[in-house]
């Protein structure tokens, strides 16, 4: 009997690690997620692969799709042109704020951004271009989106 639980919460250890490996293992992540109506909204996205998923508002949406070299190339065209690597962020404390935060994990924008205490003003424009390349990724790419 004990050699059967064992096997059973092993079993279950192996499958709750292996569904969470889309969240761990991406080169470009963009998420946006809190507010007083919480929303959960994550774009991973790893070679060629992305996965999407979003939750609130009444509706929960997951999908994978394939992310073609010139949207990749374009989003990072965008980076660069909008300096990612270079915007800073301002460290107000605020509070039910919806965040969304960027990372890239390889390549010349390597680097990990976030608006959860605001963007410095010089930066904002630099940010709303660089969020709109990743919510044109997302509108072409995901069916029911908001």
């Amino acid at each position: 009997m004990k050699r059967i639980i064992g096997i059973l919460f092993a079993l279950i250890v192996l499958v709750s690690c292996n569904s969470q490996k889309v969240y761990s293992d991406f080169d470009i992540s963009y998420s946006k997620s809190g507010g007083y109506a919480p929303v959960y909204e994550n774009l991973l996205i790893k070679d060629n692969s992305a996965h999407y998923s979003f939750e609130g508002e009444g509706k929960k949406i997951k999908q994978d799709f394939k992310v073609s070299d010139e949207d990749l190339k374009k989003l990072n065209t965008v980076l660069s042109q909008n300096n990612f690597r270079r915007i800073q962020e301002d460290h107000k404390k605020l509070y039910d704020n919806v965040t969304t935060s960027i990372n890239i994990k390889k390549g010349p924008n390597e680097g990990s951004k976030t608006d959860a205490s605001l963007v410095m003003p010089n930066f904002k424009t630099n940010w709303a271009n660089i969020i709109n390349a990743f919510h044109e990724i997302i509108n072409n790419n995901v069916k029911n989106t908001k």
